[in-house]
């Protein structure tokens, strides 16, 4: 199984964007924690990060035929991005959203995720253990 792990707008900041929000940990050591879990469960997982939504669309449409599933943290885009949305629902691989922190304790635009509809679930407020998982629920999804 390989994993596509997106991360969206100002999540190459993670462990100096506020922490009290996101942690402390930096987005080098998240990639690195993501690709030894993945290999534990016998996995790949190749983490790609961008400020922009035209690039986020191509890694999501490049997964075709090269990734069993997406697990995606559209950052600030998660609440706007129909294009990503219209990007998850061109494409026939699987995705779960994820949030580091609990979007639903926050501002009140950050309630809503537009992406989420493409999704087959979300996960919010676990911390970096969220992309772990949604890596664990689609190894276990292939397993039967």
């Amino acid at each position: 199984m390989k994993f596509l792990i997106l991360n969206g707008p100002n999540l190459n900041l993670l462990g100096s964007r506020e922490p009290d929000i996101y942690g402390h940990t930096g987005y080098e050591s998240l990639c690195e924690r993501l690709r030894r879990e993945a290999a534990a469960l016998g996995a790949e997982a190749d983490c790609f990060q961008s400020n922009h939504e035209g690039a986020l669309i191509d890694a999501i449409h490049g997964a075709v035929g090269r990734y069993d599933a997406i697990i995606l943290n559209p950052g600030a885009f998660t609440h706007y991005s129909y294009a990503l949305l219209d990007a998850l629902k061109a494409v026939d691989v699987p995705c779960i959203e994820v949030h580091i922190s609990n979007i639903h304790q926050r501002e009140e635009f950050r309630h809503r995720s537009v992406t989420a509809a493409a999704c087959v679930g979300q996960i919010c407020g676990l911390g970096p253990y969220g992309y772990v998982a949604a890596m664990r629920y689609f190894a276990e999804q292939a397993d039967g």
